[in-house]
């Protein structure tokens, strides 16, 4: 459930109290519905309004926090992945007795997934059929 359900439904339901008139009602929770979805958008475009001008700026303290980031979580992973365990499996062959210990990747995730933007712009990408794939050449 999205969250213009989640604040739409208890509006719905003080509608039903107070206008009798069917088609008044659902006519109501439809615009109000409208002007969350209308809200909502309007903030995510003000947000990649923002991270466009990020990622333009000269200095690589405003630019560069980003891929920073996005290059730790790629660095962390492959280091538990790929790494450590041919590290690992080398030293047990050779009859050393080392194990490397894993990076903790439970705090490690939200970021490369929030950063990857898998939460929900992919999907409203879709439904608004935005997507790149889409998309006429002009």
């Amino acid at each position: 459930m999205g969250l213009v359900e989640i604040l739409v439904g208890p509006i719905s339901a003080l509608l039903d109290k107070f206008i009798p008139d069917k088609d008044a009602r659902e006519r109501m929770a439809h615009e109000i519905a409208t002007l969350a979805e209308k809200q909502a958008h309007e903030q995510i475009m003000a947000q990649m309004e923002v991270n466009k001008a990020e990622a333009q700026h000269s200095s690589m303290f405003v630019a560069g926090w980003r891929p920073a980031a996005g290059w730790s979580c790629v660095l962390a992973m492959t280091f538990n992945f790929v790494m450590a365990p041919l590290i690992n499996w080398g030293t047990t062959l050779y009859g050393y007795d080392v194990t490397l210990p894993v990076l903790n990747l439970e705090i490690m995730m939200p970021v490369l997934l929030g950063m990857l933007g898998l939460g929900g712009m992919r999907s409203y990408e879709k439904r608004n059929q935005v997507e790149r794939n889409t998309l006429k050449e002009k």
